[in-house]
């Protein structure tokens, strides 16, 4: 498995409500290479479990084991260093950095892994090595002749890819996406979300959806429920 979750729960504290559990003993494990889709109703938990799975947040009880390390043992900084080397995040907002072109948001993880690699002493990526890796996923994605452009000069649908291929550009262990297509219309969210899918077959990525859209649930190998913080 490259993934665990071994009994997870997560609550929050409210001021008027008090306790309201979010995730309640949540199991399962995903094979290398697997699709799958997390669904369920606004509120159901999704999300939350999608941050605890990338490091975001932490859980009060259980275990995520990613790889065969326990991110829930992991201080903050030991945190990062395993985002930064084997978790790619696709939003639905986007969040790319406004002043900076399509290709050096694509490039920037791999510019941030280099910096750590450096300090840490060990050999970093050279500066040709990480262009090429740059162009070669802004062809992937179809933005070659976009790569210049500033996230504000891109529409939602070329902004969406330019995510899709800075999540994937350090090649990453696991990929997580937080309903990569509804930010999008119908006609656009579809080109994306085959791009999505064509990208992961092809580079053999472990894929973990939360959608609120049936079709694209459906496009996974595997599909999980939440409901009321229950995985049925």
């Amino acid at each position: 498995m490259i993934l665990e979750i071994k009994d997870i729960c997560k609550s929050f504290h409210q001021t008027e409500s008090g306790i309201l559990e979010v995730l309640k003993h949540i199991n399962f494990g995903i094979k290398a290479g697997e699709t799958n889709a997390i669904t369920g109703h606004s509120g159901s938990g999704k999300t939350t479990l999608l941050s605890l799975i990338a490091g975001l947040d932490s859980p009060d009880s259980g275990e995520i084991l990613l790889d065969g390390e326990n991110l829930s043992a992991m201080n903050q900084g030991q945190l990062s260093v395993c985002r930064a080397r084997k978790i790619g995040i696709v939003f639905q907002q986007f969040h790319l950095m406004p002043h900076l072109s399509a290709r050096e948001n694509i490039s920037l993880p791999l510019e941030i892994l280099n910096q750590g690699r450096r300090k840490g002493l060990h050999q970093g990526r050279s500066k040709d090595h990480i262009q090429d890796q740059t162009s070669a996923m802004l062809e992937n994605v179809g933005l070659g002749l976009r790569q210049n452009h500033l996230p504000g000069q891109l529409s939602r649908g070329e902004c969406q890819r330019v995510a899709i291929a800075r999540a994937l550009i350090i090649r990453p262990a696991l990929l997580l996406a937080d309903e990569p297509t509804g930010n999008l219309d119908m006609d656009t969210g579809e080109k994306v979300a085959q791009l999505l899918f064509d990208l992961v077959e092809k580079e053999n990525k472990t894929l973990i959806l939360v959608t609120h859209n049936p079709d694209l649930a459906n496009q996974c190998q595997k599909i999980r429920r939440l409901e009321r913080g229950t995985l049925l």
